[in-house]
């Protein structure tokens, strides 16, 4: 790492605690951009990532997107182009040396809009590539980064030139190395857009059964070929999807809600209590009613679950 590099993972760094309240996820006043400050190695969480880059400046984090293990410290920046269940652990954290981390959410028509204004044909590949990845963050991106969050210091320039930095951090992902993974899910058209569809599809009628083949008709395949590049991308099945969007929805209600697990399962689509209970004590490793009650004797977890 360059001195210059250095130098502004730390000017950057001091912005992120300079400005994160507590711990965890800390919402700015710059819209779409969140702090992340961890003090401490925190327990596995399961989240579920929205489209975004998040550059880490301090300590190390750890992600699973099913079977697939990525792994981040200083310089690196993880991106997520499409909404992806993942289980993620803080892995180097202290009191004195905090995991920090900037973290930008976007839409793929911001991304097709960069696309658009760049005047640039690119190729709709047939190869799938996963939908996250990890890539080294370089001076004009971090650069961009810090002028994005030096905006909280000087709140009235924010409406003006909040989109403009994004724009320009969001161009940078895209001249990057992998930034070809992130184009392709917002070219109209192309096979990994169809199944970006799909999965928002799933997203927002995560309660709803569905057909296979009704999927495969949405995303103009077959079913066998749905099922090979919905896995390459996310690196689950559809139902494994659905499946774990539905348990991490039933275990953030029955974390905020005085309702009891049967009545949750039937909220998020289970139809059977006792299957629900299964398949939450196999992802969560406890049954229902022992984990709520685990997350709120510990509130910082909980606060992160």
């Amino acid at each position: 790492m360059t001195v210059q590099m250095t130098n502004q993972l730390s000017e950057l760094g001091k912005l992120v605690e300079r400005f994160t309240k507590e711990e965890g996820l800390n919402k700015t006043a710059v819209p779409s951009l969140f702090f992340i400050r961890e003090s401490q190695v925190t327990e596995p969480i399961h989240a579920v990532f929205k489209p975004s880059i998040c550059i880490i400046l301090q300590g190390e984090k750890e992600v699973l997107l099913a079977q697939d293990r990525f792994q981040y410290g200083p310089e690196d920046y993880i991106v997520s182009s499409v909404h992806l269940p993942v289980i993620g652990q803080v892995i180097k954290a202290s009191k004195d040396a905090p995991y920090l981390a900037f973290k930008l959410e976007f839409t793929p028509r911001e991304i097709f809009g960069l696309i658009s204004d760049s005047n640039s044909q690119f190729e709709r590949k047939k190869n799938m590539n996963r939908a996250m990845y990890i890539s080294k963050a370089d001076h004009p991106l971090l650069d961009a980064a810090t002028r994005l969050g030096q905006l909280l210091e000087k709140p009235e320039h924010i409406h003006v030139l909040a989109p403009l930095y994004k724009k320009e951090i969001l161009y940078m992902v895209l001249q990057g190395s992998h930034g070809a993974i992130l184009r392709q899910m917002a070219i109209e058209g192309s096979q990994t857009y169809r199944i970006s569809e799909v999965i928002d599809h799933i997203k927002l009628n995560y309660v709803s059964a569905f057909r296979i083949e009704d999927l495969a008709d949405k995303a103009n395949m077959s079913v066998a070929t749905l099922h090979r590049y919905f896995k390459q991308v996310t690196a689950m099945s559809p139902i494994q999807f659905q499946k774990n969007l539905r348990l991490q929805e039933a275990r953030r209600r029955l974390l905020a809600e005085s309702t009891d697990a049967a009545e949750v399962a039937f909220q998020v689509g289970y139809e059977s209590p006792s299957q629900f209970s299964r398949e939450y004590s196999r992802m969560f490793g406890l049954p229902p009613k022992e984990d709520i009650k685990q997350l709120r004797a510990n509130p910082l977890q909980s606060k992160n679950a």
